[in-house]
C-alpha cells in the first residue's frame, strides 16, 4: 500500500501559495514569532493530525510542532490537536492546506465511528468502498480505520470482485468456477468476491471452491438472513451487506449476522469536522 502523502502535501501547498501568500508577506511582519493551537470545534475523532504538523514542517522546518493528540483519538469541543511556534507568516501560510487535510480525514473518522457505534453488540464490521477522492484513497481509508471502520479492496489489483456484469459476460457457473480456480493458481494472494443478487445465487456460490466472499446486493433483512442460514456453521465465505445502508438501516442489518457492512457514505459523503487554528494570546 503506497503512501501518496508527501505527493500530496506538495500539490496541496503549490495550489495554494503558489508563488508566494501575499496577504502574510505584506501585513505581518517578517521576524514576528508567534505560538497558534490547532483547536477541535465540534466532538468527534480526529484522523490527519500527522499530515497536518507535517504541512506546517513543510512550509517551514524552523517551526516548533508538537502534536498533542493522534490520530484515532476521540475528542471533545476545545480540544487542542496540535501546538506550533516559529515564524507567524509560515504557520499562516500553512494554517489552511494542514486544516483542509485534517477536517475532511476526521470527517471520515467521525462518520466511520457513529456507523461503528449504531452496530454496538453485533458481529458485524463497517467496510469502506473505492468512492474515494482520486489520489486520497490511502489517507481516506486510514481515516475509516482511525474511525474504528475496516478497508475494502485497495483497488483493482488485490480482491476480485466479480459483480452482475462481470457475471452476465462471464458464461454461466461452470465457467466462473474456471475463471476463479485460474485466478487462485496465478494470484494465489488474491481474494475472490461474487456479487448474489437472489438467494438462488447465494446457494449456487456457496458450492463453489475458492469464493471467499459474496456481496450480497440490496437484499431485503430477511434475506441476508436467510443467506447467513444458508451458510451454515461455517466462516467462509464471508458475507457483505451492500445497499441501502445508513444510519437508520444499517442497525438492523448488522443484527441480521452478516460478517461486513459496506457504506459508501464514508468516504463520498462525510462532512468535515470543525476544526480551526487559533493564536495564542501569548504570542
Amino acid at each position: 500500500m503506497n503512501d501518496h502523502s508527501e505527493t500530496l502535501i506538495d500539490l496541496a501547498l503549490s495550489e495554494d501559495v503558489g508563488d508566494g501568500d501575499v496577504t502574510s508577506l505584506y501585513f505581518i511582519p517578517e521576524d514576528r514569532r508567534s505560538r497558534a493551537f490547532v483547536a477541535v470545534r465540534k466532538d468527534g475523532v480526529v484522523s490527519g493530525v500527522e499530515i497536518a504538523a507535517r504541512v506546517f514542517a513543510k512550509v517551514d522546518p524552523t517551526l516548533d510542532i508538537e502534536i498533542l493528540i493522534h490520530d484515532g483519538s476521540k475528542v471533545s469541543e476545545g480540544a487542542l490537536l496540535i501546538r506550533i511556534e516559529g515564524n507567524a507568516r509560515s504557520i499562516l501560510t500553512a494554517e489552511r492546506t494542514a486544516l483542509n487535510f485534517l477536517q475532511r480525514l476526521s470527517g471520515i473518522a467521525t462518520l466511520t465511528a457513529t456507523y461503528v457505534a449504531e452496530t454496538k453488540g453485533t458481529n458485524a464490521r463497517i467496510l469502506d468502498t473505492r468512492k474515494t477522492t482520486p489520489g486520497y484513497r490511502v489517507l481516506e481509508k486510514l481515516a475509516v480505520v482511525h474511525g474504528g471502520g475496516v478497508n475494502h479492496r485497495m483497488g483493482l489489483y488485490d480482491r476480485a470482485m466479480v459483480k452482475d456484469n462481470h457475471l452476465a459476460a462471464e458464461g454461466g457457473n461452470d465457467a466462473l468456477q474456471a475463471a476463479i480456480t485460474r485466478l487462485k493458481k496465478d494470484k494465489p494472494g488474491v481474494q475472490v468476491e461474487l456479487e448474489a443478487d437472489t438467494l438462488d445465487q447465494v446457494r449456487a456460490f456457496l458450492k463453489m471452491d475458492g469464493v471467499d466472499h459474496i456481496l450480497l446486493d440490496n437484499m431485503s433483512n430477511d434475506d441476508l438472513r436467510e443467506a447467513v442460514a444458508l451458510r451454515g456453521e461455517h466462516t467462509v465465505p464471508m458475507l457483505e451487506a451492500s445497499g441501502g445502508v445508513n444510519l437508520q438501516t444499517v442497525p438492523a442489518i448488522a443484527r441480521t449476522g452478516v460478517d461486513f457492512i459496506s457504506v459508501g457514505a464514508l468516504t463520498h459523503s462525510a462532512p468535515s469536522l470543525d476544526i480551526g487554528l487559533d493564536f495564542s494570546a501569548e504570542s
